[in-house]
């Protein structure tokens, strides 16, 4: 079989498929190379294996990196819900959950089924267990590249980089995408993990709160991060749920979380209210939220004996206290709980060196890269994949040209 193909893609995960599956609707010739076994691993496992595909709404404002704005062109190519169109035209069955997050009503093997079935189609080869160990420009008129992997050597007018990230190495995810693309010659940002729990100081009192879960609205102190109300569950460590996941994606090494634990609440009015008058604030406090959080939080008042006085004895100092112990806790956290636990990673090439139109390399003509690789990190709810499939589309549409 020949080793010569149009299109050489490093990865057959989810952008990779599609990407294949776009371009090679043009009638290209393409190769897919895979290290793994089986391909799209990380897809099989997401979303509790019915895959969180995408979002009934997305924007850029979803996206994080050094510059999100540069999702824009792709997004606006592949807006929300054009995936979900495409399950519909082959009977992939979806659901819609909270907050707009789409999944497979089945398995996100149906929509593996799919990429590959349309990729096999088209005419696309796909080569199992062959990582890309190297990469580099060919000599000639064609400006095309050497392609190495296990051993044989492949030649293509056109290379797509979509190898994904280091997040999530369970799912047999590797920094071996960002090797080929500094090899290229392109600036790697610094990958870290996002979407992942947050480890906190051993003697903060909210490590006794193992197993709790509370709705809160959680910000941290980088510069235009936003805040998220959504649930938090307290681990023997540290934070998860949806709310810590969510500020995963912003928080930096050193910043401060504050936490809103009763969001739609007011306690100092409350707290001043005619009828709380006899109650203690911890009694209070065990009406509206879990009592082992409630207790956590009085004992770190400054004063800690006045959640057992009555709340119409309390100076104003006091409810100030509580106040902020309530609305707006403090706490830096020591450190996320790393790649291995992280659904996403932020970082990668340096989107300064994409066009954000084709997804093609500035630096190195007929180079392209989508999905996970790139410095765009979408935020907890279907996001990561929407960026997959639009970077994919994107280029694949300029591949097909």
């Amino acid at each position: 079989m020949s080793s010569s193909y149009d299109i050489i893609i490093a990865g057959a995960g989810a952008s990779g498929l599609f990407c294949a599956m776009t371009a090679a609707r043009s009638g290209k010739r393409v190769l897919i190379l895979e290290k793994q076994k089986e391909p799209a691993r990380k897809l099989r496992m997401a979303g509790g294996g019915k895959a969180n595909f995408g979002n009934r709404e997305v924007r850029v404002a979803d996206y994080t990196g050094d510059n999100p704005a540069f999702a824009g062109p792709a997004l606006k190519a592949f807006p929300a819900g054009r995936f979900a169109a495409l399950l519909a035209e082959h009977d992939i069955p979806v659901e819609e959950r909270e907050y707009g997050q789409l999944f497979c009503r089945r398995s996100a093997a149906d929509i593996i089924d799919l990429l590959r079935g349309e990729c096999e189609i088209s005419g696309c080869r796909l080569v199992r267990e062959s990582p890309v160990d190297s990469a580099e420009k060919s000599g000639g008129e064609d400006g095309g590249f050497r392609v190495f992997s296990s051993g044989r050597e492949y030649h293509c007018t056109r290379l797509v980089l979509a190898s994904g990230s280091p997040a999530w190495p369970l799912s047999g995810a590797d920094d071996s995408g960002l090797r080929l693309a500094r090899q290229l010659g392109h600036r790697i940002i610094p990958p870290r993990p996002v979407l992942t729990p947050l480890i906190l100081p051993e003697n903060s009192p909210l490590t006794e709160l193992a197993g709790v879960s509370a709705p809160v609205r959680i910000s941290c102190d980088v510069p235009d991060s936003p805040s998220f109300a959504y649930p938090l569950l307290f681990t023997h460590k540290g934070i998860s749920g949806p709310a810590a996941l969510q500020i995963s994606c912003y928080w930096r090494k050193g910043s401060r979380l504050s936490i809103d634990f009763l969001p739609e609440e007011n306690i100092t009015a409350l707290l001043d209210a005619k009828e709380s008058g006899k109650m203690t604030p911890k009694g209070l406090l065990s009406r509206l939220m879990p009592e082992r959080l409630a207790t956590a939080l009085l004992l770190s008042l400054p004063q800690p004996a006045s959640a057992t006085r009555k709340c119409a004895e309390l100076s104003r100092a006091q409810r100030a206290a509580i106040h902020a112990a309530i609305h707006a806790y403090g706490v830096t956290p020591l450190r996320s709980a790393g790649m291995a636990r992280a659904e996403a990673c932020a970082g990668g090439v340096d989107t300064t060196e994409i066009a954000p139109k084709s997804m093609e390399s500035r630096l190195v003509p007929g180079l392209f890269f989508c999905g996970e690789i790139v410095d765009i990190a979408g935020r907890l709810g279907g996001y990561n994949l929407h960026w997959a499939w639009a970077s994919a589309y994107t280029a694949g549409l300029a591949l097909g040209k």
